[in-house]
């Protein structure tokens, strides 16, 4: 898979917060045109004993969940930890996985934040511009905004709003489960993200892609 260079990743705190305020407005929200049939869901651990993470992309068939392809990478973290900067620590190891894909996936659905970020500009966001793919954000907790109570069962969804902004969105993927936080990443809207986060979702709150490669980062620090 085709990964664009745009960066530098050995770089300062403050270079990180200009290239996320240079590359936001390349974004593109708008909907997507056909419903994803091949969808990838990436995700990345942290060893225990060192300074490594471990990354995993899985390509699953919608909408049996066929998976298609994995591809994993170890790589040193040469990033600190930062609220709002964590694709600088992260997306460097995905996308070594990214590049060993052969299958081309219709979407990306990242374990983390869109544009539901404090710059509007978070790991799905950067990855899917880096990647040129549909993508989205499904994280397991809130970053940034507020919203109304979510209705108790699947399928219920309330706007995430930040600064004035509609910026994703909180839905319910299973009766009487904690929502997750939906936002779009790049050449995806918040309706259409929605909709590829149930349509890969089946028993478990996490769509499968995403709860597939995190069974294999999970695999991959147990290994050492």
């Amino acid at each position: 898979m085709h990964v664009h260079h745009l960066h530098s990743w050995r770089i300062s705190n403050r270079q990180a917060i200009a290239i996320q305020e240079s590359l936001r407005d390349r974004i593109r929200i708008q909907p997507l045109a056909h419903p994803p049939r091949v969808v990838a869901g990436a995700d990345v651990a942290y060893s225990r004993t060192d300074q490594k993470t471990y990354a995993a992309v899985v390509v699953v068939e919608l909408p049996f969940m066929k998976v298609v392809e994995a591809s994993q990478a170890i790589c040193d973290v040469t990033f600190p930890y930062i609220p709002g900067l964590l694709t600088f620590r992260e997306v460097p190891s995905l996308l070594v996985a990214f590049r060993r894909l052969r299958t081309q996936p219709d979407a990306v659905l990242f374990d983390g934040h869109g544009l539901a970020h404090p710059r509007r500009f978070g790991l799905a966001c950067h990855a899917g511009l880096l990647l040129n793919v549909p993508s989205a954000g499904c994280a397991k907790s809130r970053l940034v905004g507020d919203h109304a109570k979510v209705g108790t069962t699947r399928g219920a969804v309330a706007d995430l709003n930040w600064e004035g902004t509609k910026v994703g969105a909180v839905l319910r993927t299973r009766d009487g489960v904690k929502p997750v936080y939906v936002s779009p990443g790049h050449l995806i809207d918040i309706e259409s993200a929605v909709r590829l986060v149930l349509s890969a979702t089946t028993r478990y709150r996490i769509p499968e892609p995403i709860r597939l490669a995190h069974q294999m980062t999970m695999a991959m620090r147990r290994r050492g």
